[in-house]
């Protein structure tokens, strides 16, 4: 009798525990094409409080989870109900330390797939990405790309600007976190991942992604949020970000560049 008092208070304790966020949480609700085999692709999505829009982020996801593409979300952090709102739409939820790339490399971690996509939480991706990004590279065999990408708002100013961006992606091998870079496993851990930095880890990995090949391209188009633009000024941004990007091509400090970015010094 003693034993199995002692046992019953065990398994009470077991269920009354908290699940931890820092392990891998799988999400019940949404089907899986397969939980046997690995994933052919893996979408990493760093958050930090994106409650208000995550679940417009992922539902249009689900499809691509359906077809067996493995969904992992690296939270830096929520307050908001990010995890919450968010667990029951993805495959893997983990706690990782706040930074972008502190974040999309721990998500990389724990990721099955042999192709590892990272999503920013304001992007969309095109209907059959998962398609584009895995025919492409077995077609091109190229081993890491980008999607095209295009701005949310109406403004023929940011019409000029997304035809820009991909224009400049095309012409130097640099892509940015805004087109869904897209990788190899076996290549994004060959060259040791996102480096841990705070501002322009996206052009710090294209840069040692190219030493490879040139990226794949797809014209396949990406929705990103314009909001940045029409917030702080159309102009205004686009010499804030040619002003970082020269001075992270010159030597200054990824730290001193984010706090540029983000408004904290002048």
């Amino acid at each position: 009798m003693r034993h199995e008092a002692r046992g019953a208070r065990r398994e009470a304790k077991k269920q009354s525990a908290p699940a931890r966020v820092d392990q891998a949480v799988p999400s019940r609700l949404a089907p899986r094409a397969s939980c046997l085999a690995s994933p052919p692709l893996s979408i990493v999505i760093p958050t930090l409080d994106e409650a208000a829009g995550i679940v417009a982020l992922l539902e249009p996801l689900q499809p691509l989870r359906a077809r067996g593409i493995e969904i992992v979300l690296a939270d830096g952090g929520s307050r908001d109900g990010t995890v919450a709102a968010a667990t029951p739409l993805v495959d893997r939820v983990i706690a990782a330390r706040r930074g972008r790339a502190s974040q999309m490399n721990s998500g990389a971690a724990v990721a099955a797939g042999g192709v590892l996509l990272f999503l920013h939480a304001d992007c969309t991706l095109p209907e059959y990405a998962d398609h584009s990004v895995l025919n492409g590279l077995a077609e091109s065999r190229r081993r890491w790309g980008r999607f095209d990408v295009a701005l949310s708002g109406a403004a023929i100013m940011l019409r000029i600007v997304e035809r820009a961006m991909n224009l400049r992606s095309r012409l130097t091998g640099i892509c940015t976190g805004d087109q869904a870079l897209f990788v190899e496993r076996t290549l994004f851990e060959a060259r040791g991942g996102f480096p841990d930095i705070e501002l322009m880890e996206d052009v710090a990995i294209s840069r040692k992604l190219r030493k490879s090949g040139p990226p794949l391209c797809l014209s396949a188009t990406l929705v990103t949020s314009s909001r940045r633009w029409e917030k702080n000024g159309i102009w205004r941004t686009i010499v804030l970000m040619w002003r970082l990007r020269l001075a992270y091509f010159l030597g200054s400090e990824p730290r001193r560049l984010a706090e540029l970015y983000h408004g904290r010094k002048k």
